[in-house]
């Protein structure tokens, strides 16, 4: 079956470019283009889309804005898109539930594979960005004792898991993939998907990038490590 996408952009040539892309792979279907983070929303609920693909920066309701409606009305993968390198809104975006996050040049195949990987619900990011990302992000506030220490909850959450959970919030802080897990744990990618589930549950977490934040604000994994 066809992966659906909703593209969001407000400028009119962009958002064809991206449509264009998408609808010239033989596995992707975008079944909408929307002008603007209203728009969005209201298409999203009306089309169902397994996949929306939408700018950031937009009049009336910017991406990360439409991106928490739009989880908080029915399951589905974000892609964030910008042409802003800003790694605040990268963060806005895994805070918001973004599964992933693309500059516009990232070009069709690069693209193309955010769609598809969204739709596995793998992460979107290069493995070696996203620890990078969340590496400087968490490294600055742990620079006193105070900072280091994890908030009590992040404790009891983390305690939660099971010994094959941590394995897996483990590799998912890695960044790697369901696939890569399975491969590395010598068990099937459902089986992956099933515990990530679990991880993500326990954690308080929606997607696995957010689980990964989590490791480091948690403790469990330390910068550098």
């Amino acid at each position: 079956m066809s992966i659906r996408v909703l593209v969001v952009d407000d400028q009119p040539i962009a958002r064809a470019g991206i449509a264009a892309m998408l609808d010239a792979e033989n596995d992707i279907d975008v079944v909408g283009q929307s002008a603007d983070g209203e728009d969005a929303v209201r298409d999203a609920l009306a089309l169902r889309p397994d996949v929306v693909v939408t700018d950031i920066r937009m009049p009336r309701l910017d991406g990360i804005s439409a991106t928490r409606r739009i989880l908080a009305e029915f399951a589905c993968a974000v892609v964030l898109i910008t042409t802003f390198d800003d790694d605040e809104h990268l963060f806005d975006g895994i805070a918001a539930g973004a599964s992933g996050f693309l500059l516009k040049d990232s070009g069709p195949d690069l693209l193309a594979a955010a769609v598809r990987s969204a739709s596995r619900g793998d992460s979107l990011i290069d493995p070696a960005m996203t620890r990078a990302l969340i590496e400087q992000r968490v490294a600055p506030a742990r620079s006193d004792e105070v900072a280091h220490t994890p908030l009590p909850r992040q404790i009891a959450l983390l305690e939660e898991l099971s010994e094959r959970e941590r394995v897996v919030l483990d590799a998912v802080a890695r960044g790697l993939s369901n696939g890569e897990i399975a491969a590395e744990l010598w068990v099937s990618v459902p089986t992956v998907k099933s515990q990530l589930s679990s991880v993500l549950a326990k954690t308080g977490t929606r997607t696995r990038v957010q689980a990964a934040v989590f490791a480091y604000e948690s403790g469990f994994m330390r910068p550098g490590s």
